[in-house]
C-alpha cells in the first residue's frame, strides 16, 4: 500500500481555517482510502495569528419602509409598524453580509446570484440565501475569518435585537458567535434614515484560503490525485 503522510509544520493557521482544513483532510482520506494519512498541525494562540493570504469584501445595501410588510433584520422579526420593501424578505443586514462575503471572493454580488427577476426567491429568507453563499464560499475554497456589520435606522430600537441577529449569521455560516460582530446606529434624524423612509446596513469580512495551506497530491503519488478539494491544482 502507498503511505501519505502530509505534514502541516511551522504554518500559523488561524482556528477557523483550522476546522475547515480538518474537513479537508477527512476528504482527501476518503479518495485515498487505501493508505494512511497523518496530519500533524501545531495550534497557537489567536493573537499570534499570521495569514499567508487575506481577502477583504465591502457590501451595502438600503430598502424602503412600508406598511404591511414584516421587518426582517439578521433573520430576526421585529415587531414594528412598517417592514422592508424588497422581492425576497428584503432583510437588508444579510444582503449586505451577503455583498461584502461575495465581493471578497470575487464572486459578484447578491443580484448576479439571487435576481429579483426570478419568482423563486420571492418572499423568500435571506437566511437561506445566507447558507448558499456559504456554500459557495466553501465550494472555492474559502473560509470566513470576520464579519463586522452595522444597521443604520432611526426606528426602532435595535439594541435588544443584535445578539440574536448575531447568532443567527453565525450558526447559518458554521462561524464562532465571537467571529460575527453586529451594531446598530442612526443618522441623527438626518438624510432617508434619519426621516424613516428606509434602512441600510453596511457589512465588511475577510476570507482565507484553504488552498494556501492545501497539500499537491500530484507530487507525491505517481497515478495523480483522485481530485479532492485539497488538492492545489484546483480545477
Amino acid at each position: 500500500s502507498i503511505r501519505f503522510i502530509p505534514v502541516v509544520s511551522r504554518v500559523r493557521i488561524s482556528l477557523p481555517l483550522l476546522s475547515k482544513l480538518c474537513k479537508m483532510f477527512a476528504e482527501l482520506f476518503r479518495y485515498h482510502n487505501h493508505g494512511l494519512v497523518i496530519v500533524t498541525v501545531k495550534v497557537f494562540k489567536q493573537s499570534k495569528v499570521r495569514r499567508m493570504t487575506m481577502r477583504v469584501g465591502i457590501g451595502y445595501d438600503v430598502h424602503k419602509l412600508v406598511e404591511n410588510r414584516a421587518l426582517i433584520l439578521g433573520g430576526v422579526e421585529i415587531p414594528w409598524e412598517k417592514g422592508l420593501l424588497g422581492h425576497s424578505d428584503a432583510d437588508v443586514l444579510l444582503h449586505a453580509i451577503m455583498d461584502a462575503l461575495l465581493g471578497a471572493a470575487a464572486l459578484g454580488d447578491i443580484g448576479k446570484h439571487f435576481p429579483d427577476t426570478d419568482p423563486k426567491y420571492k418572499g423568500i429568507s435571506s437566511i437561506k440565501l445566507l447558507e448558499h453563499v456559504g456554500a459557495l464560499l466553501e465550494e472555492n475554497g474559502y473560509a470566513v475569518e470576520n464579519i463586522d456589520a452595522v444597521v443604520i435606522a432611526q426606528r426602532p430600537k435595535l439594541l435588544p435585537y443584535i445578539p440574536q441577529m448575531a447568532e443567527n449569521i453565525a450558526k447559518t455560516l458554521g462561524l464562532e458567535k465571537n467571529q460575527v460582530n453586529v451594531k446598530a446606529t442612526t443618522e441623527e434624524g438626518l438624510g432617508f434614515t434619519g426621516s424613516g423612509e428606509g434602512i441600510s446596513s453596511q457589512a465588511i469580512c475577510s476570507l482565507s484560503s484553504m488552498y494556501d495551506y492545501s497539500v499537491d497530491m500530484t507530487k507525491t503519488h505517481p497515478t495523480g490525485c483522485a481530485g479532492c478539494k485539497g488538492c492545489t491544482n484546483k480545477n
